[in-house]
């Protein structure tokens, strides 16, 4: 019998691989750019790379986070997202175990993963990402459950934001923010998704505060609040139970 840790180490590996692929597309998608096309070269002085200047987390520490070739600087986004989305991997293993539904749901938060990463620097939501998280989250055992959590989930968010436009005179919120909302639904269910709508304002408050001129980016906290309350779903409908009958 595998032991678990083995599994998880397996897990992370392959984490990393996809944190690789999300380097691709937090970098390619909100400049328009094609995520298979063509093969991944040096930002600075347009080399292609070979297949073992790719190797996840490796390759920049074996470089010493510095291009092959121009020795340019490497940005430390791309171990930091490998490792990052290994973690997620492993952290979703050890929660879920492996159950045919936990690659989707892996690729569901790694797609969330993603989105934080292309909100905090282009403060954009691609929309491509964007439902590529919903069809992930999605395809779990319950479909139509979770469909209709879902529905739910991103139908009243619709709601809430076309009432808050009409009184407020403008625009009070995205597109973007009713489809994370589907998401947010199909992987939590309900009452798990309201923990999480009042965790995400709750870590997006003292932020808010600091850079209220600027402006600070939604989605990151919904997806945060979205994964801790995912791997703590019991502990969060406990202590919403607590809340609201003491």
């Amino acid at each position: 019998m595998i032991e678990t840790g083995s599994i998880a180490i397996v897990v992370f590996i392959f984490g990393a691989m996809i944190g690789s692929f999300l380097n691709v597309v937090i970098y390619r998608i909100p400049k328009g750019e094609s995520i298979a096309f063509p093969a991944s070269k040096c930002q600075s002085c347009q080399t292609p790379l070979k297949w073992y200047h790719n190797i996840p987390i490796f390759s920049w520490l074996f470089l010493g986070g510095k291009c092959a070739f121009c020795k340019d600087p490497i940005a430390k986004q791309y171990p930091i997202v490998e490792f990052l989305t290994g973690i997620i991997f492993v952290a979703l293993f050890l929660k879920l175990g492996l159950v045919w539904y936990l690659p989707f749901i892996a690729a569901s938060f790694a797609a969330l993963f993603a989105l934080v990463m292309i909100d905090f620097k282009y403060m954009a939501v691609p929309d491509s990402v964007n439902f590529a998280a919903l069809l992930f989250a999605l395809v779990q055992p319950d479909f139509l459950n979770t469909l209709m959590y879902a529905a739910i989930a991103a139908g009243g968010l619709y709601l809430i934001g076309l009432l808050s436009s009409l009184l407020a005179g403008k625009q009070a919120m995205g597109g973007a923010d009713v489809i994370v909302a589907g998401t947010m639904g199909a992987l939590l269910g309900f009452p798990n998704f309201f923990v999480a709508i009042f965790l995400s304002a709750v870590l997006a408050m003292v932020p808010a505060m600091i850079w209220r001129d600027k402006g600070v980016p939604f989605v990151p906290f919904l997806a945060l609040a979205t994964f801790i309350v995912y791997l703590y779903d019991k502990q969060a409908t406990q202590l919403l139970e607590q809340i609201i009958y003491g």
